[in-house]
C-alpha cells in the first residue's frame, strides 16, 4: 500500500513551521520513523507534511542550568553517543532498546515521545525523570510536565498547531541511580512490558520512583521509596544486588497488581503481563539503588 498524496514543505524557521502547522490537515515530520508506517499503511492521511529538519535552533543539544535541552530534530543516535548525553544516564540506560540502530540513526528524541507509543521507551523515561516538555505554535510557547502530556495511547496535549520544540531533562546528581529494563520476543520488538526507575540517596534518606510501559495507555509511575525501604530494613543499608532483588519482590507484586491495566493482547495475558512487572521492578529498583549508592562521593573514596 503507498501513502495517500500529501503536499511537503521544508521551512527554514521556527516560525514557518509554526504557520505551515496552522494549515488544516498538517503534520510535523522530522525522522520520520514512526509517521511514515502509518502514511504507508494509510492510517493517517494529512494534506501536508512540514518537515522541520531544515530549522537550526531545532538541532540545540546542550547543557543549560542543571537540565539537558533536547531539540526537536536531535537523533536517538546522537543522545546516546555523544558524551554530553551521558548527563541524563537513564536515557542512555534505554536507547539501546529503541528498535534497531539505523532506526535511533533517524528517529528523533523528541518524536518518539510526541508519538506517544505506550510501549515506547522514551514516553517513560520522560515520566520517570519529570522531564519538560516544551510547545510552540501560534500563541507562543509553553511548558507542559510528562505527568500532563500523556492523555491516551498516541495522544498527547499537543494542539494541531503546536510543535514539540524541545524536551528538557534534568541531569543527575550525585546520590541519584537508575535503571531500565524491559521484556519483549525479539530484540528491537515492542515491548510487553518494561520499566524505569530512579533513586535518589541523601544521608539515610532514599527515595525511589518507578515508570511502567506497556501495561496501559500511557506511563504509569508509582512511588516506591516505602517498597525500597522496608526492603532495606531487611537487609540492611549495603545489601547485594541479588538479596536486595530478593527483599524488594515480597513488595512488586503489589506493584504490579496495580499498574496493569490493559485487557491483554494476543502476545500475553494481563496476568503475564502483571508478573513480567513485578519482576522487572524488583531487578531495576535494586540496581537503581546500588548505583546511586556508589555514586555518593564518601562511597567512592
Amino acid at each position: 500500500m503507498k501513502a495517500a498524496p500529501f503536499a511537503y514543505v521544508r521551512p527554514g524557521t521556527t516560525a514557518d513551521v509554526v504557520a505551515e502547522l496552522s494549515r488544516d490537515g498538517s503534520k510535523v515530520i522530522a525522522g520520520g520513523q514512526s509517521l511514515v508506517p502509518v502514511l504507508a499503511m494509510r492510517l493517517g492521511r494529512p494534506t501536508q507534511l512540514v518537515d522541520i529538519n531544515a530549522v537550526p535552533e531545532l538541532r540545540q543539544l546542550a547543557r543549560d542550568d542543571g537540565s539537558l535541552r533536547v531539540g526537536a530534530t536531535v537523533r536517538q543516535r546522537q543522545l546516546q553517543r555523544e558524551e554530553i548525553g551521558a548527563a541524563v544516564p537513564l536515557v542512555r540506560l534505554a536507547l539501546p532498546w529503541v528498535g534497531h540502530r539505523e532506526i535511533r540513526s533517524r528517529g528523533t528524541v523528541c518524536g518518539s515521545i510526541a508519538h506517544a507509543d505506550p510501549s515506547a521507551e522514551l514516553p517513560a523515561v520522560a515520566a520517570c525523570l519529570e522531564a519538560t516538555m516544551v510547545l510552540t505554535g501560534g500563541r507562543g510557547t509553553r511548558q507542559v510536565a510528562a505527568a500532563d502530556f500523556f492523555t491516551g495511547a498516541l495522544s498527547t496535549v499537543i494542539e494541531p498547531d503546536e510543535l514539540l520544540s524541545e524536551v528538557i531533562f534534568p541531569v543527575a546528581k550525585p546520590g541519584d541511580g537508575f535503571g531500565f529494563g524491559e521484556f519483549a520476543r525479539r530484540h528491537g520488538d515492542f515491548a510487553l512490558a518494561g520499566v524505569a526507575v530512579r533513586v535518589r540517596t541523601s544521608g539515610e534518606s532514599v527515595d525511589a520512583r518507578l515508570t511502567c510501559f506497556g501495561v496501559s495507555d500511557v506511563p504509569v509511575s508509582v512511588d516506591v521509596s516505602p517498597h525500597l525501604r522496608s526492603a532495606l530494613q531487611m537487609t540492611g543499608p549495603q545489601p547485594s544486588r541479588a538479596d536486595l532483588v530478593s527483599a524488594l519482590a515480597e513488595h512488586t507484586e503489589e506493584v504490579a497488581e496495580d499498574v496493569v491495566s490493559t485487557g491483554g493482547d494476543s502476545h500475553a495475558s494481563p496476568a503475564y503481563r502483571r508478573r513480567l512487572i513485578s519482576a522487572l521492578a524488583a531487578r531495576e529498583v535494586s540496581r537503581a539503588y546500588v548505583s546511586a549508592r556508589l555514586s555518593r562521593p564518601e562511597e567512592r573514596s
